[in-house]
């Protein structure tokens, strides 16, 4: 009894199956209806991607090394007040912190500011490669 249910299920199974093989188009063509709003969502991911920033590489300008965390902290305070159109990184590589200002894609614009800078900071400022940060506006110069 139970072999006979299994073999009835099994034959309308595949007799279902076959009948929808039989209704396909038969030249070829498929047709595929799309949710409106996958069109709303990719429009948002272009939109999320031209506001992006995008890291390439560069340079920026090192004001300040040291072990003392609240020393960097100070130093990057005085430079945002100083430049605020710069932005400023603290970067920890241990046992030290790294003060770091502007994301330039040339060496001579990271000089600019590594002229202006050096006045501010008796240790040495550098020029030093690293990834930058770039915004699409940026970009486009």
């Amino acid at each position: 009894m139970m072999l006979r249910t299994g073999c009835l299920l099994l034959f309308l199974f595949s007799a279902a199956t076959l009948r929808a093989q039989d209704s396909a188009p038969q030249d070829g063509n498929i047709k595929v209806l799309k949710d409106g709003r996958i069109d709303i969502l990719i429009r948002k991911q272009i939109y999320i991607n031209a506001l992006a920033i995008r890291n390439q590489p560069g340079f920026r300008v090192q004001v300040l090394t040291t072990n003392k965390r609240n020393e960097a902290l100070d130093a990057k305070a005085k430079v945002m007040q100083a430049y605020p159109d710069y932005r400023s990184y603290v970067d920890f590589e241990a046992p030290y912190f790294k003060v770091r200002i502007g994301d330039f894609k040339t060496r001579d614009e990271a000089t600019d500011l590594r002229n202006k800078l050096s006045n501010m900071f008796s240790g040495g400022v550098f020029v030093v490669p690293t990834t930058i940060n770039v915004s699409p506006e940026k970009e486009l110069e």
